[in-house]
């Protein structure tokens, strides 16, 4: 279907609006209703296609936009004027308050690319095995597990290496989740390999 929408655009140009992308080939009504939210429109003819916001709320931001007196292009980004909106008042049986106030937030921060806020991380590709770690050596690692004595982070190696709670920080540590949290990607380093009980002592780098 990527493929699809691919050629679409490559043999009639840019798409204009999110309905456009109804006419690719095997992309069907259940397809869009699933996908919309997740598609951008740079620079499109309805500006909520430019954002998160799912086409079956476009009448409601209509309506905040008629109520406020502005047009929809107006109060999109216009957060003084998004977070003086009564949100209860548009509170319906199939939209709830937690929705709408999903939907002014995407409004405030209209054609944002959240890839671009993703975080990169690969492991130390030299790091194959327990054998090939040192003390002293600076790792990129996930946290994996945590525990009352500390934590344990993936190196990517089969072996995960322990972070004692005594070396997430230079200060006295109350609780280990106030340092870091699950699957929070951080740096270590190597403090003792004990290669025959395949044991990994790591330290938090700040």
């Amino acid at each position: 279907m990527a493929e699809n929408i691919f050629k679409y655009r490559n043999e009639h140009g840019s798409f204009k609006s999110r309905n456009d992308i109804k006419k690719v080939s095997r992309l069907g009504g259940k397809a869009f209703e699933q996908g919309a939210a997740f598609l951008r429109i740079k620079q499109p003819k309805n500006p909520p296609d430019d954002s998160a916001v799912h086409p079956e709320s476009y009448k409601i931001v209509e309506k905040m936009a008629k109520d406020k007196s502005v047009s929809v292009s107006e109060l999109i980004g216009n957060k003084d004027l998004l977070q003086n909106i009564d949100l209860k008042a548009y509170c319906t049986e199939t939209v709830g308050l937690l929705t709408l106030e999903d939907i002014v937030k995407e409004l405030e921060k209209p054609g944002l690319d959240i890839r671009e806020a993703a975080k990169m991380f690969a492991f130390d590709e030299n790091i194959k095995t327990i054998t090939d770690l040192h003390t002293g050596q600076l790792l990129p690692g996930i946290v994996n597990n945590i525990t009352n004595f500390g934590c344990f982070v993936d190196i990517g190696i089969k072996e995960s290496g322990l972070i004692h709670v005594s070396n997430l920080s230079d200060r006295f540590v109350k609780d280990v989740n106030e340092h870091v949290h699950l699957n929070e990607q951080i740096l270590v380093k190597v403090l003792e390999v004990d290669v025959p009980r395949k044991r990994i002592q790591l330290k938090l780098e700040n």
